[in-house]
């Protein structure tokens, strides 16, 4: 079974659109590779300076962010360039409805979490990982001091599923 978590990225807002994630002019890409240098391009964070290419986010195999994320227009490519990004798992308070189905028929973990929960993770430290134990629906975060949050989570059965196969493709060659 895939492995879910790693080294997490804080993005401290509300309401990213799908164009913040990728830029609506890379829509015309024919590769999802093309998509990978432009994630996040657009993203404005207020009273901060934003970079795209920040080294923490390179590495990062989550996102950790705010409510309604994803939200805008429908498009797959958001998820794709998360995707080809490595990042296998976004935390939020909430996701755009599309976009989270999206993220599971890509096979990318989406955990809804409640504002405390929240919170707590963003109290930690630097340099944070977080693991997910898709089985027991608890993710377990570490900052850089040692100090760690536990949280639990809920999927539905099928969406499980989904991520645990890698996606609806894969899941659809597994089952049918």
């Amino acid at each position: 079974m895939k492995k879910f978590g790693g080294p997490a990225f804080f993005i401290d807002r509300s309401d990213i659109n799908t164009d913040e994630i990728i830029p609506a002019k890379y829509l015309t890409e024919i590769s999802k590779q093309a998509l990978k240098p432009h994630l996040l391009e657009d993203l404005h964070l207020p009273g901060t300076v934003f970079d795209p290419r920040s080294p923490a986010l390179a590495r990062a195999n989550v996102l950790v962010t705010r409510s309604n994320f994803g939200c805008g227009s429908s498009r797959e490519h958001a998820v794709w360039a998360l995707e080809v990004n490595d990042i296998n798992v976004v935390v939020a308070e909430s996701f755009a409805r599309i976009f989270r189905q999206n993220m599971f028929n890509c096979g990318i973990l989406a955990v809804e979490l409640n504002p405390g929960d929240i919170d707590r993770l963003f109290s930690l430290p630097a340099d944070v990982s977080i693991d997910v134990d898709l089985e027991e629906e608890k993710l377990t975060a570490v900052g850089g001091d040692g100090r760690s949050v536990t949280c639990t989570f809920h999927l539905n059965r099928f969406d499980k599923k989904l991520v645990e196969a890698g996606g609806w493709l894969a899941y659809a060659d597994l089952n049918y």
